[in-house]
């Protein structure tokens, strides 16, 4: 397994927030990081993986803060709250992602064992809302740090338009119940623009550049290095 980086940037700062890991197949053996985890989860190697990934993230990503994702099948085990988990050994913040469509059978053990981690002084994500799941009691039960809004909300996002507003009382919402918001996915300046208009508080996507190993610099759309 790979591993490259892809930056978060504080929109108001203008400036590198954190990295977030992405796992990728090694060329030949896998054709999609999804393949890779489907077949780790039927072998029942997902926990090993998982933690594979975090060593990977935390031995390359010095001096930063990490966004790190869970698949929901790691809930199935007990790795997560080891204390040699390698995420605890990282001496900047960490925040996991879970997925906003996680199945509500794992609710009640994703809930016991994030509690667990956060007491250790580890953040929560909700990754990809409005992906098509949409269960908002997810932000109301965990109570996030950060909700990520999905690409599928982002694209083509114009200020003033239908789906402009609806992002908009998301936003507010998120806002409301104290969760600080990331637009996932923005390609085009653009789409920062509206972004930006909407008041997220980080915003991430292939408009900085695409993910990369070591992590890459933050370059801000229209400056100079």
């Amino acid at each position: 397994m790979g591993i490259v980086f892809q930056p978060i940037a504080d929109v108001r700062r203008r400036r590198l927030h954190a990295y977030e890991a992405l796992a990728r197949p090694r060329t030949g053996i896998f054709a999609s990081t999804p393949e890779m985890f489907e077949v780790a989860i039927q072998a029942g190697r997902i926990a090993e993986l998982g933690h594979l990934h975090r060593e990977q993230a935390v031995r390359r990503c010095v001096g930063y803060s990490l966004f790190l994702n869970i698949h929901p099948h790691e809930f199935d085990y007990g790795w997560l709250v080891r204390p040699d988990d390698p995420m605890f050994r990282h001496k900047w913040p960490v925040t996991l992602e879970i997925t906003e469509s996680v199945p509500l059978k794992y609710f009640t053990q994703c809930h016991s064992v994030l509690a667990e981690i956060r007491r250790k002084g580890i953040a929560l994500a909700i990754d990809d809302l409005g992906a098509g799941y949409s269960n908002l009691k997810y932000i109301a039960d965990l109570e996030p740090e950060i909700v990520k809004l999905d690409r599928d909300l982002i694209a083509g996002l114009t200020p003033g338009s239908r789906p402009f507003r609806l992002v908009q009382s998301i936003v507010d919402l998120c806002h409301r119940m104290e969760a600080q918001v990331t637009a996932e996915g923005v390609e085009t300046e653009s789409e920062l623009e509206a972004v930006t208009e909407l008041e997220v508080d980080f915003v991430q996507g292939y408009v900085f550049g695409r993910p990369a190993d070591p992590p890459p610099d933050l370059i801000w759309p229209g400056t100079r290095r």
